[in-house]
């Protein structure tokens, strides 16, 4: 095993001892990795706000046991391989040893390893685009058309996982068009090679069809109650703190893409950042939706830094730019991790409030970040739902029904019960509501703010209407969730439930 390798497999050794360690044993689970579980137990070519492939690493999971080690080791593993692929692009580059660990430090110490503390789609999504990025790489320096229908599978797989990637696209390919590299587009491979990656989307597309393009009405909701509150320049200010020890090698990199002539014929590269960012500058997207961008560029600075700091007194910088990521990580691990308790961090909201952390996508302060919040309470509700279910006369003939999917999902994680099966008319849980069995009882599960069953149209519909329980967390998102058992169903609850996911369902449809 050469010195290479035993380095390379230090890096993604410590990967993975950092991420099983960078969440305080308080936390539960977030909010959306039990919907994206749930997913795994009612596969799909598609899903109201994701594509598939989610649920097939979900589907893993469940015959691997669910257990939460295997719920945070395949984000890890993604985090990992994204190093790796850093790592395969340096050595393309030609970078020496120097070279491949500057970039591994760099996307070790960044704001992957907070991305790859979720059991998201956002962990494969930026393994795809530093693949894509990666495989073109390999197509310029080689000709090679093979690595386009490689692109095509790799882009299509990221397609699957997030549709994300199709602002990958509206960066390239004008960035090619501005370059030399437009000869690109005369190749009858790469229209064979799109062929390819159509073929490969294209039951999802057929899915979203016939859903009536359930994504559209999606975008259109995150436009409404969470886009409208994105702000563009603390967009671009996450851009800079997402990778603040790597920022000198990414400017090297777009340095080296201009004026350094072995990288003349990646140019494409240096438009396809300006031109992605303004993409999601327009749309208004999400700040962490452009995580994905930047690995490639921390390849290219690192081949460019190495070759800077080889001969004379600049030889010197070689240790101080491996220590820099580091030594700006350090600050950022004190707030970017979900690694100390709530109590702490409400206690000390200087530290958090100075970079924006509390700042919640209502666009309102809050108490803790919201993925910490939503990280809280949801086993406490499920054993409390556990304890109600238990104590009805007909557990069998009982719905539980909740007002949204992290409720459900959890419910269904973490339930001693495994006969116990929460639902929704929230999310993908509307489609995998059952109308086939008898239900005589109902437990509902509400949020904060929602009306009171005891005082609105459910009281006449059952003999019994009253307040079993309530899960109070005051660090929690939800800080108050009020339990309610409705007993002795007077009316057929099929029925009403049908009627109301059909009207809910009319909501989504485009």
């Amino acid at each position: 095993m050469t010195k290479k390798t035993l380095i390379l497999l230090g890096f993604i050794m410590l990967k993975f001892v950092l991420q099983y360690t960078l969440i305080s044993p308080a936390y539960d689970l977030q909010r959306d990795e039990y919907l994206h579980l749930d997913q795994g137990h009612h596969l799909a070519w598609g899903y109201l706000s994701v594509p598939p492939f989610t649920s097939w690493i979900s589907y893993i999971i469940h015959s691997l046991g669910n257990t939460v080690f295997w719920v945070k080791f395949f984000p890890a593993l993604f985090g990992a391989a994204t190093l790796y692929v850093v790592w395969k692009t340096i050595e393309t580059l030609e970078g020496d040893l120097f070279a491949l660990i500057l970039g591994a430090t760099c996307v070790l110490f960044s704001a992957l390893l907070r991305l790859n503390t979720l059991y998201q789609p956002n962990s494969f999504d930026v393994l795809s685009w530093t693949t894509v990025y990666f495989i073109l790489i390999r197509y310029i320096k080689t000709g090679n058309t093979r690595w386009l229908f490689f692109g095509a599978v790799f882009f299509a797989l990221g397609f699957l996982n997030k549709y994300n990637m199709a602002f990958l696209l509206i960066g390239l390919f004008p960035a090619l068009l501005l370059t030399g590299q437009r000869k690109i587009f005369t190749r009858p491979e790469l229209y064979l090679a799109i062929s390819l990656g159509l073929l490969l989307i294209l039951p999802n597309l057929i899915w979203q069809y016939n859903n009536h393009f359930p994504v559209i009405g999606h975008l259109k909701e995150l436009a409404d109650t969470q886009l409208v509150n994105v702000d563009r320049v603390d967009f671009l200010r996450s851009q800079l703190l997402f990778y603040l020890g790597s920022f000198f090698v990414i400017i090297s990199a777009l340095y080296a893409l201009l004026f350094h002539p072995p990288f003349q014929k990646y140019r494409p590269f240096f438009w396809s950042l300006f031109l992605t960012l303004a993409a999601f500058l327009y749309f208004k997207a999400k700040d962490y939706y452009a995580i994905g961008i930047y690995p490639v560029y921390i390849a290219f600075g690192s081949v460019f830094l190495s070759e800077i700091f080889k001969t004379g007194w600049r030889r010197i910088l070689k240790p101080v730019a491996i220590a820099i990521p580091l030594l700006l990580f350090i600050p950022i691990y004190r707030i970017a991790f979900p690694n100390k308790e709530p109590e702490y961090m409400v206690r000390h909201p200087e530290y958090y409030q100075k970079f924006g952390l509390l700042r919640w996508e209502d666009g309102k302060e809050h108490p803790l970040p919201q993925d910490f919040a939503d990280m809280l309470g949801w086993k406490e509700l499920a054993l409390l739902v556990d304890s109600i279910y238990s104590k009805l006369p007909n557990p069998d003939q009982t719905l539980i029904l909740c007002d949204n999917y992290g409720e459900a999902g959890a419910i269904n994680y973490y339930t001693r019960n495994k006969k116990m099966i929460a639902s929704s008319f929230n999310a993908d849980y509307i489609d995998w509501l059952r109308f086939d069995r008898i239900i005589t009882d109902v437990i509902l599960v509400k949020e904060p703010g929602e009306e009171d069953p005891e005082r609105n149209v459910e009281k006449p519909l059952f003999d019994s209407v009253y307040r079993a329980g309530q899960r109070i967390n005051r660090y929690a998102r939800e800080d108050t969730i009020s339990i309610y058992v409705l007993k002795g169903a007077k009316v057929d609850v099929n029925e009403r439930l049908k009627a109301e996911a059909e009207e809910k369902k009319s909501r989504i449809k485009y």
